[in-house]
């Protein structure tokens, strides 16, 4: 490792019972293959990359598969499959707890249930539900209870409701399109505005909305009681983490945009296990001392304060 070790704030879990249940339905994540896991494959790839904590989340397609019921039920489990895994390592692992959207009160219900009984570290919402995005004023009254309880939220993309093309899997090329759609809907429709004491983490840079940021002010004109000036703050106002996006393509524009302060590591293990390149690229970007140590682990760590401090390599 080195000499301070990463906290990873895009990393995934999938639960042996629900990697089942998506064999055998045969669902993926927008058509990538579902890879293998298991905790000690995510120790052992932590070490490899330098990363002392990973804050896990479920990746998509999430777990409203089929009605509301099965939703609450799935998210149940697997939130408290989470939990004790976090509870036997919580020097590796954390929680970004998942939720049944678009099943609101089933979703508001286990928010609740695992910010205030699990004790997770916050809350993981896919990028749209069912072609709802984020911004959707069905959803104000989880934003409420997340911003009551000054929540991180990690925003990852899922499939968005349109053909996928032919030899493009989702998260090969839509992902982040669908990031960077549901980040402007909640800028445009004032879920940033209201709900000022959250956190929102966006994945893979978000997509790529610090690189067309100056372009989207102009929804001001089609959102009433926005201006540009609103629009642009609104969006500084979000964390970006640097999943596959660490490249000298990618960093130039995130690093121009993003307030130095909101920018943390990410490896998306193990939908990337073959892909330290991403990291490796991050650790030849030429910055400085200070700025490097905050993207690695400085900022997660007031974002996850109980994490502060761990940077000796644990095994």
């Amino acid at each position: 490792m080195t000499s301070t070790a990463r906290i990873d704030t895009h990393q995934h879990l999938i639960p042996p019972a629900y990697r089942k249940l998506l064999d055998d339905r045969g669902l993926t994540a927008g058509g990538w293959p579902t890879p293998a896991w298991d905790p000690q494959a995510a120790i052992n790839t932590m070490d490899d990359q330098s990363i002392a904590s990973g804050i896990l989340s479920l990746s998509a397609p999430g777990v409203h598969l089929a009605d509301d019921a099965e939703g609450r039920d799935l998210a149940r489990q697997v939130n408290e499959y989470h939990a004790e895994l976090v509870k036997s390592r919580p020097d590796r692992f954390g929680q970004f707890a998942c939720v049944p959207l678009p099943d609101i009160d089933g979703s508001v219900g286990e928010a609740v249930y695992a910010l205030d009984e699990l004790h997770a570290d916050g809350v993981v919402l896919l990028s749209n539900a069912g072609g709802k995005y984020l911004g959707d004023k069905d959803f104000e009254p989880l934003w409420a209870e997340l911003n009551a309880r000054s929540a991180v939220v990690f925003i990852h993309p899922t499939e968005p409701p349109i053909q996928m093309l032919k030899g493009l899997p989702s998260p090969l090329l839509d992902f982040p399109f669908d990031t960077t759609r549901t980040a402007l809907h909640m800028v445009a429709n004032g879920v940033m505005s209201r709900h000022t004491q959250i956190k929102v983490i966006l994945s893979h840079a978000g997509g790529f909305l610090p690189y067309a940021a100056y372009r989207f002010t102009g929804a001001s004109q089609f959102n009433p009681g926005t201006t540009a000036e609103s629009i642009m703050a609104d969006m500084k106002r979000f964390y970006f983490d640097t999943a596959l996006s660490s490249t000298p393509a990618a960093l130039p524009s995130l690093l121009a945009f993003a307030d130095p302060t909101h920018i943390t590591f990410g490896s998306d293990f193990p939908f990337a296990p073959a892909r330290p390149q991403f990291t490796a690229m991050f650790d030849a970007y030429p910055l400085d001392e200070k700025q490097r140590h905050a993207i690695n682990r400085g900022n997660a760590e007031k974002l996850f304060p109980r994490l502060m401090s761990r940077e000796r390599p644990i095994t």
